[in-house]
């Protein structure tokens, strides 16, 4: 395969899906419950969308700089050693966006789920709990450096051991499974329907970047024939 090639593969795959999830948002985005409200001026509509804008420019920016640099070594080559320091940046801030505009939708659209509140912020606080505990296994058994993917940029963290401490003991793929329960508890804690929306989206989005994106590099970066659902990925336990 060519570098182009390698770069692209499995994205007819991301483009595919994400094609068909925008199509299912303009849809449920009609629905009166999902349309009500507004937030420091912006309406509901729009606080939506630009939570689904973030989500689609995470995933794309992780896709472009993990690809180009393990297959060109690109922004090792534009920026030397500070090539992984200035993705790191970029995907925090993206990632901080991507929260902080689920939230915005949540405080925008709140008390359109006509359930007790109570129930629902029950719900918020158990979401809450796998996902907090998620962040403290990443922190404390290997570290966000590897949480953000530097093997794609270090090879000498590509011979570290798999990681079966804290809630990486229950799954093999925490961030996935667990870590995205974090983008549940703004909707669950204000009763907002386009918040959930927006949440299951991003936990659905975000398994199309494992099997597009990172599942094909886990099989290249550690030559493995044999990569299971929810398998090598958690070696870095990234998002």
């Amino acid at each position: 395969m060519s570098q182009l090639q390698l770069i692209f593969e499995k994205q007819w795959l991301h483009a595919s899906l994400l094609t068909l999830f925008l199509v299912g948002l303009g849809f449920v985005g009609q629905i009166n419950a999902v349309q009500v409200g507004q937030h420091w001026g912006v309406s509901t509509a729009a606080w939506l969308w630009l939570a689904v804008a973030l989500a689609v420019a995470h995933q794309v920016f992780v896709w472009v700089c993990w690809r180009s640099q393990l297959h060109s070594s690109l922004l090792t080559r534009m920026f030397g050693g500070r090539g992984f320091d200035v993705y790191a940046a970029g995907f925090s801030v993206l990632g901080v966006a991507r929260v902080a505009a689920v939230l915005m939708l949540a405080l925008s659209n709140r008390d359109t789920l006509h359930m007790d509140p109570k129930v629902f912020r029950v719900a918020a606080v158990i979401a809450a709990i796998p996902a907090a505990y998620l962040f403290y296994s990443v922190k404390r058994y290997f570290g966000f450096k590897r949480a953000f993917g530097i093997d794609h940029f270090d090879e000498a963290y590509r011979s570290l051991p798999l990681v079966r401490k804290g809630i990486f003991r229950f799954t093999r793929n925490g961030m996935y499974v667990f870590g995205f329960l974090a983008l549940w508890v703004p909707g669950l804690w204000f009763t907002s329907a386009a918040a959930l929306i927006v949440a299951l989206f991003n936990h659905l989005y975000i398994w199309v970047h494992y099997y597009s994106t990172e599942l094909p590099d886990m099989r290249r970066i550690y030559r493995e024939t044999r990569v299971s659902p929810g398998g090598e990925a958690s070696r870095i336990g990234r998002v």
